[in-house]
């Protein structure tokens, strides 16, 4: 490129559109054109950087040392300005494709930096955003990226352990001195007990205990633990799925640090989650909890528009839903179902992928020897279907929902199902099998759900007709890219013609076909990248293509979670319809580069279980 070419290049770049016509000049007389090969490391992991890049063509990767992929970077981007300022690399720069950059040299783009207040501005502001957590969404300065922050991050309490038998007032006191508002307690068995500032008041003052007796009469104990390295946004699934206010916090020598209590961990959040998932717990009818559950959307919105990884928002919304579906069940059902039944969720909330409240996929399983009468169950399974409908869950089309005798029957009456579905298939039988063996239980007996489930195991055996006709069904699903790369549009939807539909596409295909390789490995995971992560240790992937395959599904998740929030925003219906050409070029090209990776599983599924010939 020219001089001129180079410059007008820059200029198309905000911020650098803010350069003087001589700082323009400047940079053009001193960047060089670099050719990369596909998967070349550009900057590594501690590394001094040596240069600013601008991409002309190709897509480069970000990549931290667990090997998450945090952002892309295409044509008219540049990269690590970050790293450049700090003179230190704390990610790994890689080539996903051929790439040409031209590259700037450190010195000079310092050098600049500081000669111009605009820039200087620019790049400092961003720095502030992204040294905790690479945040890529300015508007959202307060939140701090959770997929990067760890829990040392957080404003962790100093732990106070003192022995059991401590006196009330020794134990107060100590408190006071120390400044904090918990205390651990250690008694002779080495076990960790844990006393709060409500202790105190609940127990001590309104029981008028004396002040001599052992700290150790108010203690509490089942502590959860998490590692100060351990990501932040865990430690928040940790306390919303067990309903804790605090978790202790352990070095990699497994001695205890600290206490990261909710206070500390809310300032990294702006969504308001802890106070959803408390409003769930205190809710005293259905009116309550119908206000609470219809926050979720809120949370959701909020979370994706920060940055916050897919995955991490289905895990959080997966716990709060089944924390809704868990005190919903023990407010309506009949004292006999408590203890003798499991409610369980199947299909995608089940796998724990449902993030939008799509339709309700559920069923009820009764122990034998459950005395409830058929009235009154018929009574609640109906009145339980139409409370998640006024909370916003939809009826189930396929009428998959325990309000339907066929999904509400005793364990041996389920037992006798999956046998009929593995042995005499009807027409439904594979697709009630698979949506089946996504189920985890919401709330009951898990041991009923656990025991149908290595039934399912035991009756499915080692028999490979069975397996190559469950999977099977990933034949009838096209990936929508041709021999070109170019998109493949459905001509005769005449509502969708230019539009692609991702989940038949491509994320339907990836479920259906990690389902029938988890069932061959009787794995009892539901979730889609958890089984992913299984089956790779048992070396039915190798981890390059685990790590291909869990990146395109990520990636199909996100287009389809940023379509439908767009959608409901703009009043339309959610579906599974994108239009690509609403899509910037470095998202169609990693859409082709999923639909790619889809049609490599599709094809070892067709090796695997011999599809060509069932």
């Amino acid at each position: 490129m020219s001089i001129l070419e180079q410059i007008n290049f820059l200029k198309s770049i905000h911020p650098f559109d803010k350069l003087t016509k001589s700082q323009l000049e400047y940079f053009s007389d001193n960047l060089d054109i670099v050719y990369l090969k596909k998967d070349e490391i550009i900057q590594d992991f501690s590394q001094e950087p040596q240069n600013l890049y601008f991409i002309i063509k190709g897509i480069v990767q970000e990549k931290n040392e667990e090997k998450e992929v945090l952002s892309f970077y295409s044509t008219l981007e540049f990269f690590d300005s970050v790293s450049l300022i700090e003179n230190f690399s704390k990610n790994r720069f890689v080539t996903k494709e051929e790439t040409i950059c031209y590259s700037l040299p450190r010195e000079i783009f310092i050098k600049v930096l500081h000669e111009n207040p605009t820039l200087e501005s620019f790049f400092f502001q961003s720095i502030s955003q992204k040294l905790n957590g690479n945040i890529h969404h300015e508007k959202n300065k307060e939140l701090a990226n959770l997929m990067i922050a760890k829990v040392k991050d957080a404003r962790v309490h100093e732990a106070l352990i003192l022995p059991f038998e401590t006196t009330i007032f020794e134990a107060v006191t100590k408190l006071k001195e120390a400044k904090v508002p918990t205390l651990l307690l250690e008694d002779e068995n080495k076990e960790i007990h844990i006393v709060t500032d409500s202790d105190f008041r609940e127990k001590v003052i309104l029981n008028r205990m004396d002040f001599d007796e052992s700290v150790g009469k108010i203690s509490n104990s089942g502590l959860k633990y998490v590692n100060e390295n351990d990501f932040l946004f865990n430690a928040q699934l940790l306390m919303t799925k067990h309903g804790l206010k605090r978790l202790v916090v352990k070095n990699n020598d497994e001695k205890i640090v600290g206490i990261l209590d909710q206070i500390s961990l809310s300032s990294f959040f702006a969504t308001h989650t802890f106070s959803v998932s408390n409003e769930i717990t205190r809710a005293n009818n259905v009116e309550e909890l119908k206000v609470a559950s219809q926050a979720l959307l809120k949370i959701i919105k909020s979370l994706y528009a920060k940055g916050v990884k897919v995955s991490f928002i289905s895990k959080l919304i997966n716990q709060l839903n089944r924390k809704v579906m868990d005190k919903l069940f023990n407010m309506l059902a009949p004292k006999e179902l408590i203890g003798n039944s499991a409610l369980i969720v199947m299909g995608s909330e089940g796998r724990g992928e449902q993030i939008l409240k799509t339709d309700q996929d559920n069923a009820l399983i009764i122990s034998n020897d459950c005395t409830i009468s058929k009235e009154d169950l018929e009574n609640f399974t109906r009145l339980y279907t139409e409370t998640l409908v006024d909370f916003g869950f939809p009826r189930c089309e396929g009428n998959i929902m325990l309000s339907n005798p066929y999904w509400c029957r005793t364990q041996k009456e389920f037992k006798d199902l999956i046998y009929n579905w593995i042995n005499k298939p009807e027409k439904d039988s594979y697709m009630n099998l698979a949506i089946f063996y996504d189920a985890i239980c919401a709330s009951g007996n898990r041991k009923l759900l656990d025991e149908l489930k290595q039934h399912l195991f035991n009756v499915c055996s080692d028999s490979k007709s069975f397996y190559m006709h469950f999977a099977k069904i990933v034949m009838d699903f096209d990936v929508p890219l041709g021999f070109f790369d170019g998109f493949v549009f459905d001509s005769k939807n005449k509502e969708h013609q230019h539009e692609l539909d991702i989940k038949r596409g491509g994320i339907f295909i990836v479920v259906q076909g990690i389902r029938a390789l988890s069932l061959e490995h009787k794995l009892m995971r539901a979730n889609t990248l958890k089984r992913i992560k299984e089956l790779t240790d048992k070396k039915v992937f190798t981890t390059e293509f685990s790590e291909e395959l869990t990146e395109a599904f990520n990636y199909l998740c996100t287009l389809k979670l940023k379509s439908n929030i767009e959608k409901l925003d703009s009043g339309q219906v959610i579906d599974n319809y994108i239009d690509p050409d609403t899509l910037t070029t470095m998202e169609k090209d990693l859409l082709k580069d999923s639909f790619k990776i889809v049609n490599k599983l599709k094809k070892k599924l067709e090796n695997h279980y011999k599809l060509n010939y069932v």
